[in-house]
This record gives C-alpha cells, sequence and structure tokens, in this order.
C-alpha cells in the first residue's frame, strides 16, 4: 500500500521520476460538496494509465483518502499526481518501485458565462504525434500542450484546437472536442493520441455520443461545435479562427442546447 498522499506543500525529492522524466499520471477531479464526480471514470483511467507504464496501482482506499475530509467550499478541483517514485539510473526504473502520490484540492467556480455565451477558440499550428502506446491516458509529458498554449495570448480566445501529424482533429489543449452532424454528436477516436477524457467516457456509455472522424478541411462544415472536459462542463463554440487569426466559421449559441444540458446533468451542474 502506498502512503498516504504527500499535500502540495510538501517537498518533492530531486530524484523523482515525474519530476526527471515525466515518469507518471494525473487527474484533475472536480469535487461537489467534497464528493468526487464521475470518480469511476477517473479511477478507471488512472488503472489504464498505471497498466501503461508498469506503475502499481495505489489500492482504493489510498485514492478515496485523498478526496475525504473537510471541503472547503461548495465546488472544488482536486488534482492527482502519480509518479513512479525516487531512484533507478538514467531511464532505468528501479528495482523495486514505490509510487509517489501527490494531491492538491482548491475551491473553484465555472464559468457559467462561457457556458450561456460560447467561446472563441483557434486552430494551433502544432501537430500531435501518434503514439498508441501512450493514446487516451493522462501522463506526465504534456509538452505538445504546452507549445500549443503558447501560440497565442489573447485573452478573449478560450482555446486552441489540435490536429495529428495526419489532419485529423483530436482534442482541444485541456479539453475534449464534441461536434454535431446529421443529428448525431460525435467525439474524435484516441486511439492513436489525445487524452480520453471522463465527461466523454459517461456521454459514450449513455449513448450520448458516438465516435468518428474530423479531417481539418472538414471542421468549420460542422453544425455545431462544443470543447468540454469534466471540471469546466461544456462551452459552445461561437467563433473558429485560423492560427493566423482569420475568420473560419461562426455559429450560433442555442438557447436551449439538449448535449450540453446531458453533460452538465452527468456533472451535477443542474
Amino acid at each position: 500500500m502506498l502512503p498516504p498522499a504527500l499535500s502540495d506543500e510538501q517537498t518533492v525529492p530531486f530524484d523523482d521520476r515525474g519530476l526527471a522524466y515525466g515518469d507518471g499520471l494525473f487527474e484533475t477531479v472536480l469535487l461537489r460538496a467534497g464528493k468526487p464526480v464521475l470518480w469511476r471514470y477517473h479511477t478507471d483511467r488512472l488503472a489504464k494509465g498505471c497498466q501503461c507504464l508498469n506503475i502499481p496501482l495505489p489500492c482504493q482506499a489510498t485514492l478515496d483518502a485523498a478526496w475525504q475530509g473537510d471541503c472547503t467550499a461548495e465546488l472544488e478541483v482536486l488534482k492527482l499526481i502519480l509518479t513512479r517514485g525516487s531512484g533507478g539510473r538514467g531511464y532505468a526504473q528501479p528495482d523495486e518501485v514505490t509510487p509517489r502520490l501527490l494531491s492538491r484540492r482548491t475551491p473553484f467556480q465555472p464559468s457559467i458565462q462561457r457556458w450561456q455565451q460560447g467561446v472563441t477558440v483557434r486552430l494551433c499550428n502544432l501537430r500531435l504525434s501518434r503514439q498508441p502506446r501512450l493514446a487516451g491516458i493522462k501522463h506526465l509529458n504534456r509538452l505538445e500542450n504546452v507549445l500549443a498554449r503558447q501560440e497565442w495570448s489573447d485573452t478573449a480566445i478560450a482555446e486552441g484546437l489540435l490536429a495529428d501529424s495526419e489532419g485529423r482533429v483530436i482534442e482541444a489543449t485541456s479539453m475534449n472536442i464534441f461536434w454535431l452532424q446529421a443529428g448525431q454528436v460525435f467525439t474524435p477516436f484516441v486511439d492513436q493520441c489525445g487524452v480520453a477524457g471522463t465527461l466523454r467516457a459517461g456521454l459514450i456509455d449513455q449513448g450520448v455520443v458516438a465516435l468518428g472522424a474530423l479531417s481539418l478541411d472538414r471542421l468549420a462544415e460542422v453544425e455545431r461545435l462544443w470543447v468540454a472536459n469534466s471540471v469546466q462542463g461544456v462551452w459552445p463554440v461561437t467563433t473558429l479562427l485560423a492560427a493566423d487569426g482569420s475568420l473560419l466559421q461562426r455559429w450560433a449559441v442555442s438557447e436551449s442546447d439538449p448535449f450540453q444540458r446531458l453533460a452538465h446533468q452527468l456533472l451535477g451542474f443542474v
């Protein structure tokens, strides 16, 4: 069993493999009145990541202890970071792996304005590389997303959309993508790259969302477009910009958005 999770005030050793190599995983969880939302999906994804990286999975009691305790606000965000721990020479892992679990919880307020008025997004120049072994999991190596987020500083732009090296739309820098076509809501496959979000997983399980492929050259032709994750909820996209800032498409915000309503029901926002 792992020791209790370290708080963010405690020091991470210099030889921690998560710090040195990004050798680990993380989860960002919405807490409502101290209880985790979509917790099963978060722990399932963490388990998949641990299997992929060959890191021992903490027991359920250890994971639950990270969110148990007095809440500081009605809504909080719990961030969990699990690394392989310390040791090993170079990239070789130590003979005995002792994972390190860190956690932090902070008060949170979602952007209701973005729910209601929608957002502007832009295409990113950066292309995601394909690596099926790491696709779907939330590993600590997020440098592609970091570099993509450096592409703009305009606060009027809420997100950047990322395509892979084959020109297929995959995700936003920190959110999943959904689109409406012929009466069906779709989200991209993430079997080659990208993160399989927990809200995305819940919507797929409920039959609300189907998997599909969307190329960059067809993106502006979709009937509606959303970005979403399990913390922020669903933001309707009203304006799509190219990487150079030119306008590609506009969509109107619907006063009645069944997809947003269903997603927010899963998160307890409605």
